[in-house]
């Protein structure tokens, strides 16, 4: 798999909503995984996004999700999202950005089974990095 960059947005409660009305626009495969599939299903979050994804014919890829209770900020809700299979390219990647900058998640494996991190550049822009793990 080749190494995907894309917008990652961020939603106050209606991720599903906006994720739907993009495939309206763009058409494709619209994936969506709710916090309760994750791990928190007695949670008020339980039935919001956790992670979605459109993917267009056209070669098109949106994420977004709906951000944890409090934690949504207008105007600066959005990232770029680095996703692959490509462990080695994709942490030198994580640590040229993270460099310099802050971190807000350590790239760690996640509950997802993924390896995952979130960092803010030295120049404000907030960056997400998943590298896919083999099922193997």
């Amino acid at each position: 798999m080749a190494t995907r960059l894309n917008p990652y947005l961020s939603f106050a409660g209606d991720a599903r909503q906006a994720l739907e009305f993009y495939k309206e626009v763009f058409g494709g495969d619209l994936a969506l995984n709710t916090y309760g599939q994750f791990g928190q299903a007695d949670t008020p979050d339980a039935d919001k996004i956790m992670h979605g994804m459109l993917e267009t014919p056209s070669g098109l890829t949106l994420m977004g999700a709906d951000t944890p209770t409090g934690d949504h900020n207008p105007g600066n809700n959005f990232s770029i999202s680095l996703s692959g299979d490509d462990d080695a390219e994709l942490r030198g990647y994580w640590e040229k950005l993270s460099a310099g900058g802050s971190v807000a998640v350590p790239l760690d494996k996640q509950m997802w089974g993924d390896v995952f991190g979130m960092c803010t550049d030295r120049f404000g822009i907030p960056w997400m990095v998943n590298i896919t793990q083999s099922s193997g």
